[in-house]
């Protein structure tokens, strides 16, 4: 199976093409933005020599992460799935993140945190092949006290460092997803025929005109 897998959802941008095991392109910048520029011609580096007719898998970060981050990947490959009439896998940004942590470490758990601002973390909490916790938003200090619950594990994301100095838990290098774990992950998995959708913990924090959030509905007029 060729697959082609992206993530635009955090500090990150990257692209991954897999032939069955074997990697063919990976491409990772770290950026906070410029995603929507920098993806197209990522991934047309990535397929140099390749054409797209012969992808039978696309996948890509459904979040969480950034409220714009998560749509450029999205709309990306959504487009992508239409044009070439493939499946999409939709793989979460700290399930990624876990798997990069776990493969590094050597450890059979891993505990992302991940700083979601506002003194806020995204954590998640993965045992071998369990998902402990899924994808939450919490108080930084809560997240701390679940990892602590959690034991002895891999620490990643970017909330990591300050993780293991108050736990003194493994801590690995891993801060970003990477396209190269989303595209292993969603190998794994069987396809659907449904497109993923973005992931939200929380809303976002850019409003629209009279202080609503973007996806809040208006009130109804009398």
């Amino acid at each position: 199976m060729t697959l082609l897998a992206v993530d635009t959802a955090l500090g990150g941008c990257s692209v991954a093409l897999l032939d069955g095991g074997r990697v063919v392109a990976h491409i990772f910048e770290a950026m906070d933005r410029g995603h929507a520029e920098r993806l197209a011609p990522m991934v047309q580096e990535a397929m140099a020599g390749v054409e797209f007719s012969t992808l039978d898998r696309l996948a890509v970060t459904t979040g969480p992460g950034t409220f714009t981050g998560q749509r450029v990947g999205l709309a990306f490959m959504r487009g992508l799935r239409l044009a070439l009439k493939i499946p999409l896998t939709g793989i979460t940004t700290l399930e990624a993140i876990a798997a990069a942590a776990r493969e590094e470490t050597g450890l059979s758990k891993a505990a992302v945190i991940h700083d979601a601002r506002r003194d806020e973390a995204y954590l998640l909490l993965r045992d071998g092949d369990e998902i402990v916790q899924q994808p939450m938003v919490t108080a930084f200090a809560e997240a701390i006290a679940r990892i602590r619950a959690f034991g002895p594990c891999a620490l990643a994301g970017t909330g990591a460092a300050t993780a293991q100095e108050t736990l003194g838990f493994t801590l690995s290098s891993v801060r970003q997803p990477d396209a190269l774990w989303v595209a292993r992950l969603a190998s794994r998995r069987p396809a659907t025929r449904e497109a993923p959708g973005p992931l939200y913990l929380r809303a976002p924090d850019a409003k629209l005109p009279g202080g609503r959030s973007i996806g809040q509905p208006s009130e109804a007029k009398a």
